[in-house]
């Protein structure tokens, strides 16, 4: 009994650290005081302010840089991640294990000098930093979680199946669409959302590529607005939207992920 109070108390006590500074950001966003912390009642002044582009014409400039190149991002290293974790797979056990350790450096690799790198590998080919290399940096970052996502995936999945497509006359193309991809579904998803959160979060790598064209990303103008003193209040209603808008898209994919597990383990 006492074993069992414990846990959840440290559950409780963990999940209030993890939650707490988010929450508190949500509700100081309506409120109209300049500095957090600060009640001065109930207002969605900041959310109306944060509308008004004209003036707040460069924090949505970096949050709308910020969202295309998490977009893209993200979509391009999901596709190379799986066809990578699908190539993976079919490895042998050993070359399987060799490039399962490789595709594991990068994800514990330091991401000051992942962004290092990335900057003498883009100077030493002459490459203009800007758009096109933050675009660059996130793929060659996030691919390797999607890889880490997919796999599973593949492992659960029946090794016979894309055999027994290939048997009924199905071309390796054709095999895969229909029968990999469905089953591995799943995992493209969660490799999906995981790269779109670590793009939107990443300011090491982002600040050693973006160049000095006047690209801002969101966690670039944060650094850069900190620096001079202070945070701009209509961060705290964009955060509570970021935060709001990831939190239901993640409640809608698990909703449809145990509806099709439901339907898969009672058949009609």
């Amino acid at each position: 009994m006492v074993k069992k109070i414990l846990m959840q108390t440290y559950l409780w006590v963990l999940l209030t650290l993890l939650y707490a500074p988010i929450l508190i950001i949500v509700v100081f966003s309506f409120t109209e005081a300049k500095v957090l912390g600060n009640w001065t009642g109930f207002s969605l002044n900041l959310y109306k302010s944060l509308m008004n582009t004209g003036e707040h014409h460069s924090l949505m400039n970096a949050f709308l840089n910020t969202i295309a190149i998490a977009l893209i991002a993200a979509t391009v290293s999901t596709l190379l991640g799986s066809i990578a974790a699908i190539g993976i797979f079919n490895l042998r056990a050993r070359g399987r294990k060799a490039m399962g350790f490789i595709n594991t450096i990068p994800v514990l690799n330091g991401d000051i000098i992942t962004g290092v790198s990335l900057f003498l590998l883009f100077v030493s080919l002459g490459i203009t930093q800007g758009f096109t290399t933050v675009v660059l940096a996130h793929i060659t970052f996030c691919t390797p979680y999607v890889v880490l996502s997919v796999m599973p995936r593949l492992k659960q999945m029946n090794p016979n199946l894309y055999e027994a497509a290939l048997d009924l006359g199905a071309t390796p193309m054709q095999a895969l669409w229909k029968v990999i991809v469905p089953e591995i579904r799943p995992g493209m998803i969660s490799g999906f959302l995981l790269a779109l959160t670590i793009s939107i979060d990443d300011f090491a790598v982002t600040v050693f590529t973006i160049g000095n064209q006047g690209l801002e990303t969101l966690s670039t103008y944060i650094y850069a607005d900190a620096r001079k003193g202070g945070l701009t209040p209509e961060l705290r209603p964009l955060s509570a939207i970021i935060f709001v808008v990831i939190l239901l898209l993640l409640i809608i994919i698990n909703r449809r992920a145990d509806k099709a597990k439901n339907k898969n383990n009672n058949p009609i």
